[in-house]
């Protein structure tokens, strides 16, 4: 074999090398990478920004009463129909997802992976002022937009109606009960969000089933349920207690537990002696630069 036939044989092999690794799902170390410079992004995000990206979320997630509510004054009584409309549920994380506004539940994982990789004092107050500054302004704007459902005409009274049906059992389980739901859900968004830099094209079906999923099992999200619980506090259904005490309490503990225990840190553990590798190489080859 000559030459120029080793060249080639030398480049069709590459060839093919690069067409695996494009073809090869990315390991748990590359998706966490990414979602630890996602995570890094958002620490560094300005105050401002975070809080109109925020609210815009909190808005959006009004979508997740919306459309089950209309679906569900539409569809006959049926065991299917709750099925059917639980999807609809899907449609406000769909649109906040992708228009990659801040909700609460995904910063259970992207900036967590930083705090993980440099546990300080300054990058827990860094996720301290982005936890804060989301969860506050997703809160407010869910009751913005549960005041318009309930005190405006822009929708049917049947609608209204299944608005009110639908939103009872975010106000109706315990404390311990609503905390368990709440985990499962905190789990499964954090899921979501690990999961999805490996989906590609498929990121909208993966958001659609998870999301659903959190609906048609009945679990607790702090921001989708907000909407729902203010939706009764503002129609005289339930008080203001009963959205702190049998709601928004246990939600959002059982929300951040799920988010952040079980997908976090036990994701990040898997990873975590060849992110220690891989910053050993990286100070080891900065030294060596240096010395050169």
């Amino acid at each position: 074999m000559d030459d120029e036939e080793r060249a080639r044989a030398a480049d069709k092999r590459q060839h093919q090398e690069e067409e695996v690794a494009g073809a090869h799902r990315p390991d748990a170390l590359i998706l966490h990478e990414i979602i630890r410079r996602e995570g890094e992004e958002e620490l560094r995000r300005t105050a401002l920004a975070l809080s109109l990206s925020g609210f815009a979320a909190g808005l959006t997630m009004g979508f997740s009463l919306i459309v089950p509510g209309v679906l569900k004054a539409h569809l006959p009584e049926s065991p299917w129909a709750e099925l059917v409309s639980s999807f609809g549920y899907s449609i406000g994380f769909l649109i906040v997802v992708l228009g990659r506004q801040q909700l609460f539940t995904e910063n259970t994982v992207t900036p967590i992976l930083p705090l993980l990789n440099e546990r300080s004092l300054g990058n827990l107050a860094r996720v301290g002022r982005l936890w804060a500054i989301v969860l506050a302004t997703n809160i407010v704007a869910t009751f913005v937009i549960a005041s318009v459902l309930a005190h405006t005409d822009a929708f049917k009274p049947e609608v209204r109606e299944a608005f009110s049906e639908l939103s009872r059992h975010v106000v109706e389980s315990s404390f311990v009960t609503t905390l368990i739901k709440a985990v499962f859900a905190g789990w499964l968004i954090a899921l979501m969000v690990w999961i999805l830099p490996a989906t590609g094209s498929a990121s909208p079906f993966v958001i659609l089933l998870m999301t659903w999923l959190v609906s048609m099992c009945g679990l607790a999200h702090i921001v989708a349920g907000s909407v729902d619980a203010f939706y009764l506090v503002l129609t005289g259904e339930a008080g203001f207690g009963d959205y702190a005490w049998r709601f928004f309490l246990p939600t959002l503990l059982g929300n951040v537990f799920g988010g952040v225990t079980l997908v976090s840190v036990l994701n990040y553990g898997q990873v975590a002696p060849e992110v220690e590798e891989k910053e050993n190489q990286d100070r080891m080859q900065a030294s060596a630069e240096r010395g050169a």
